[in-house]
């Protein structure tokens, strides 16, 4: 049964262009610093309409910012060359521990919207995806009267718990019918 179930994939890095005359391939991160790949020996690459495949990782090192990756099998400027744009995936299971109420954004997804009362919780509804603007993210909600949109501020969503899958907020007056 576990077979069925697909993995679930993280992107940790996009491959840029080559870096060498090797097969080395220049790297940027999609996760914080490079002390994650010290320890990887296996990724997965990102195939065009098909599932990610495995491939080893020889080496890695620190190159202006980015990350400079020998990947097993990629030998040559030619074989880099057609790994550009290609993105760098691990499964979800190996993901960084974060400190505690801290989160990735991807686990929002699917978590119940709800507003506290006194003695009870008021359903507003389900998180469909969550939209980065380069300032404060916002949460794309379904609700029974349509999708709302959330800014994911502290001041608005005072408890977010991706165990419960529970998103508590408190929104200023008329947010919610803002988008209605």
């Amino acid at each position: 049964m576990a077979d069925a179930v697909p993995m679930r994939f993280l992107a940790v890095a996009r491959l840029v262009r080559p870096q060498g005359r090797r097969g080395e391939v220049l790297a940027e991160l999609l996760t914080d610093g490079c002390e994650r790949f010290r320890c990887l020996r296996e990724v997965f690459l990102e195939e065009p309409g098909k599932a990610p495949r495995p491939v080893r990782l020889e080496n890695t090192w620190p190159h202006k910012g980015r990350l400079v990756m020998k990947l097993s099998g990629v030998d040559s400027i030619d074989g880099a060359s057609q790994l550009r744009g290609r993105y760098v995936l691990i499964p979800a299971e190996e993901r960084m521990t974060l400190p505690p109420h801290q989160y990735y954004l991807w686990e929002l997804e699917g978590c119940r919207v709800v507003r506290e009362g006194p003695g009870r919780q008021t359903e507003v509804g389900t998180v469909t995806r969550v939209e980065p603007t380069g300032g404060v993210d916002l949460l794309h909600v379904a609700t029974a009267e349509g999708e709302v949109l959330i800014p994911l501020a502290q001041a608005i969503c005072t408890r977010i718990d991706t165990e419960s899958r529970t998103i508590v907020i408190d929104p200023p007056e008329d947010l919610l019918g803002l988008n209605a």
